[in-house]
């Protein structure tokens, strides 16, 4: 069996172990043991929430100068998140889209296998989009305070609370995020909102890892319930995390570890009342004002928003026999 084969059945087991016994933590190194290396990216993590850990690809920079910035319009703070219809509220079970065939034949093809990391990031990046933000706060075993963005980041799961983030790993120097959530098992998770991007981009700033983010921010550290790392106060939704495990992530044949995969429990959910929606059970995306990562430098806004009710089976069962003909 190969070595990728024996790691997997070890994660197998892990997380079966995992739900037997809550204390244990599983790390699962999937990687082939091998002398070759592969060209290495400096990993991601950001708004611009960049240069400390991604690569500012040379058509990023360019797609904005700091002039064509200052020419852009301002941002319309009074603009609301409104709903309206589908794109497509005609459309009917089994309607074929009459433009495919046309978007089939001007299609462009990447071999993955043979991108380059750098083209792979710039590809991926700018096409998995938007992407959540979690601003995460840590505390080193030396007591150092650090604070950062990172843009690959997801719930994992709602049963148990999870949250997944990972970090990409530079030869230069490990990622002070990764190496204190590791050592200290400990960290927060903080949703950006509009109201304070900018100075949660300023914590991206490739900086010695002694320098403390809260005060180049100038952000407030609210402290938390069940861990050491505090709160961003000026978020208006807070998750207090601990390490459930991590998997660090090898380059296809080789040895060396590219990404480490980290899963938090959540332990606390901390939101503000006043982004709640009607029920008190959920929270109203106009009311939160969330940032998104998109490609390259650029973020996005929720101003516009649709709902599509789920399909019930009952109700359209023989619809899909009368497709069947």
């Amino acid at each position: 069996m190969s070595s990728n084969g024996r790691a997997f059945l070890a994660l197998g087991r892990g997380l079966r172990s995992r739900c037997q016994a809550a204390p244990i933590r599983v790390r699962v190194q999937v990687c082939n043991h091998s002398t070759r290396s592969t060209p290495h990216l400096d990993g991601e993590h950001s708004p611009t929430l960049t240069p400390n850990h991604q690569p500012q690809d040379a058509a990023a920079k360019a797609s904005h100068t700091v002039d064509d910035i200052s020419e852009l319009p301002l941002l319309d703070h009074t603009r609301r998140l409104t709903y309206t219809q589908s794109p497509n509220p005609a459309w009917k079970l089994g309607q074929k889209m009459a433009e495919l065939a046309e978007e089939d034949a001007r299609r462009k093809h990447w071999d993955m296998g043979t991108t380059s990391p750098r083209d792979a990031y710039k590809l991926m990046t700018s096409a998995i989009i938007p992407r959540p933000i979690a601003f995460v706060s840590t505390i080193s075993n030396e007591g150092i305070p650090n604070l950062a963005p990172f843009s690959y980041f997801s719930m994992v799961s709602h049963n148990p609370p999870m949250v997944s983030i990972s970090f990409s790993i530079s030869r230069r120097r490990p990622k002070d995020t990764r190496e204190n959530i590791l050592s200290t098992r400990e960290f927060t998770v903080n949703i950006i909102s509009e109201s304070f991007v900018e100075a949660a981009n300023a914590t991206s700033v490739e900086s010695p890892a002694t320098t403390d983010e809260w005060i180049l921010s100038g952000l407030t550290p609210k402290p938390s319930l069940s861990v050491k790392p505090p709160l961003v106060h000026e978020s208006s939704v807070s998750l207090e995390c601990e390490l459930y495990s991590f998997q660090d992530i090898c380059a296809p044949r080789t040895s060396h570890i590219t990404t480490t995969v980290v899963l938090g429990l959540i332990k606390h959910m901390h939101v503000r009342e006043n982004v709640l929606d009607d029920t008190g059970e959920a929270v109203d995306p106009g009311k939160l004002q969330p940032v998104s990562r998109l490609g390259g430098v650029r973020y996005g806004r929720v101003t516009e928003a649709f709902e599509l009710p789920r399909i019930d089976w009952d109700a359209m069962g023989g619809s899909y026999n009368g497709l069947l003909g």
